[in-house]
């Protein structure tokens, strides 16, 4: 089993660069499922049930969100209806979506996908992510082997402690939110492959996807400027990650970035 994870899709950039280079990697690299953390796709910020649509046409199998996952509030019939994105599984049990799907990858095995929301510093009122990833795995059917779990979270510490917390019990344990690729990728001792954060996908001419005039202007002065998403140098980043299909342990972990082959177009939808 070889899955493709993205890191968080920004704007227009980002699911121009899953357009062009996701169909290429999943023939190039027999790629049996992609999974993306897409809550930043719409403008920088939330998502739409048309950009769903259009990252599914990608080769998208299974969107993740994180702490903007509401931001749009088109996207909650989605939510409900949809069994291909999922909400963070630490949220209250009233929040809308589901907390973990389960799909059928190209190998005709089951792969379930979940996200989890970091506590500190996040400004979201969501439960222990340890817990809920206790309540979650063991919901799950003894048959699903491959298991993913994106935790979105700011503070390093957090996603460290998850990925040993985890470690044996899925197949891996990925980070988002940060923006900001690591370096620390590796198979655990149990057999989980980690990795702190995934990167973004989108444009790296940049402050984490935002026009960096705008963002250097308002750190300087301290007054407020609009952080429109940026256009230049987009780039697709995240991992792919080769699982026993037998025992769900990763076998190995590759840290991806790659440049978008054709240059953003100008215009249109965010």
């Amino acid at each position: 089993m070889r899955l493709l994870i993205i890191g968080d899709i920004v704007g227009r950039p980002g699911k121009h660069a899953c357009s062009q280079i996701v169909p290429r990697l999943v023939g190039e690299r027999g790629i049996d499922c992609v999974i993306a953390n897409a809550e930043n796709a719409a403008a920088g910020s939330g998502l739409t049930p048309q950009m769903f649509s259009k990252l599914r046409h990608y080769g998208i199998d299974v969107c993740t969100m994180g702490d903007h996952i509401y931001r749009r509030r088109e996207v909650l019939p989605l939510l409900t209806s949809s069994d291909r994105i999922v909400r963070p599984a630490n949220l209250p049990p009233e929040a809308t979506g589901l907390e973990v799907a389960v799909v059928t990858a190209r190998n005709g095995l089951p792969v379930a996908v979940l996200s989890l929301l970091g506590r500190t510093f996040m400004n979201v009122r969501a439960d222990c992510p340890f817990h809920a990833a206790d309540r979650v795995l063991g919901q799950l059917d003894h048959g699903v082997r491959t298991i993913v779990v994106d935790m979105h979270a700011e503070v390093t510490s957090e996603k460290v402690a998850l990925g040993w917390y985890l470690d044996g019990r899925v197949s891996a344990v990925v980070g988002t939110h940060t923006h900001v690729q690591t370096a620390d990728e590796r198979v655990l001792p149990r057999g989980t492959a980690y990795i702190t954060d995934l990167g973004m996908t989108g444009p790296y001419d940049s402050v984490l996807g935002r026009d960096k005039d705008a963002v250097v202007k308002s750190l300087v002065t301290g007054v407020p400027h609009p952080y429109n998403v940026a256009t230049d140098d987009a780039r697709l980043c995240g991992a792919i990650i080769e699982i026993d299909e037998q025992t769900g342990q990763a076998r190995r972990i590759e840290r991806i970035n790659i440049p978008d082959p054709q240059p953003v177009p100008p215009g249109g939808e965010e």
